[in-house]
C-alpha cells in the first residue's frame, strides 16, 4: 500500500483486522474543521482494529499510511471469532491497546508542551523504529500534518538538523545520520514511549 493510502476513516466499520509487515500507519483524530493530528503510530510490532475482537465494531479514528507498507489482513468478523475461543489473542489485543493509549497520552502531552524540533525529532525516531530502517520518504506538507504545525516550520527545523549532521534531508528523503545526537535532541517522551511498553509487556508477560 503506498503512502497515504487510507485504511479506515473515522467512523467506518471494520472489515478487516490489519497487521504491518513493514512500513507505518498513523493514527489520526479527525476535527470537525477537516484537521487532523496524529496520535499514534503502527508499525510492525502491532495491528490496527484489534479491538473489534472484543465488540467494537466501529473505528475511533483514522488510520492512514505514513510510510509504504504491505500488510497481511484477516475477516474482522473471523477475528472476533478466533478471539471468542482465544485467552491469548484476547490478551494480546488487550496489551496492545493499552499500549496505543500509552502512545496516545504522551503524544497529547508532547504536542502541548514541548518545542516542535524536539517532537519533530522524537516523531522521525519513532518512525524509523516502527519501520525498521533509517532512511523514510516523508514530504514536508505530511511532516507537517503528522506534526500538527505549518509546512515553513518542518523546513526550518530539517534545515537545523541537517546542519548539526544529524540528517539528510533531500528531495523527501530523511536519513538519520547520527542517531545518538538525534536522540539527544529529541524530547523526553521519546523514550518514554520505550519504557512504558516495555513496562506494559512485562505486566501482561505470563508468570
Amino acid at each position: 500500500m503506498p503512502q497515504g493510502h487510507l485504511v479506515l476513516e473515522a467512523g467506518d466499520e471494520f472489515d478487516h483486522v490489519w497487521f504491518p509487515h513493514n512500513g507505518m500507519i498513523s493514527l489520526l483524530v479527525v476535527l470537525s474543521d477537516g484537521k487532523s493530528i496524529e496520535i499514534a503510530t503502527v508499525g510492525r510490532e502491532g495491528v490496527v482494529g484489534a479491538m473489534s475482537g472484543f465488540g467494537l465494531y466501529r473505528s475511533l479514528v483514522r488510520a492512514v499510511i505514513q510510510l509504504p507498507m504491505a500488510a497481511s489482513r484477516i475477516s474482522a468478523a473471523v477475528f472476533r471469532k478466533a478471539a471468542a475461543q482465544s485467552d491469548a489473542i484476547r490478551d494480546l489485543c488487550i496489551r496492545y491497546n493499552e499500549i496505543l493509549l500509552s502512545q496516545a497520552r504522551i503524544t497529547a502531552a508532547c504536542n502541548a508542551v514541548h518545542p516542535v524540533e524536539a517532537r519533530f525529532c522524537r516523531w522521525l525516531l519513532q518512525s524509523a523504529d516502527r519501520a525498521n530502517d533509517d532512511t523514510v520518504a516523508l514530504t514536508q506538507e505530511f511532516l507537517a500534518e503528522m506534526l500538527g504545525v505549518r509546512r515553513t516550520s518542518v523546513t526550518e527545523v530539517a534545515s537545523r538538523l541537517q546542519a548539526a549532521g544529524f540528517i539528510s534531508y533531500s528531495r523527501g528523503v530523511i536519513k538519520i545520520i547520527d542517531r545518538a545526537g538525534l536522540e539527544a535532541a529529541a524530547c523526553e517522551c521519546y523514550r518514554t514511549l520505550i519504557d512504558e511498553s516495555a513496562i506494559i509487556y512485562d505486566l501482561h508477560a505470563p508468570a
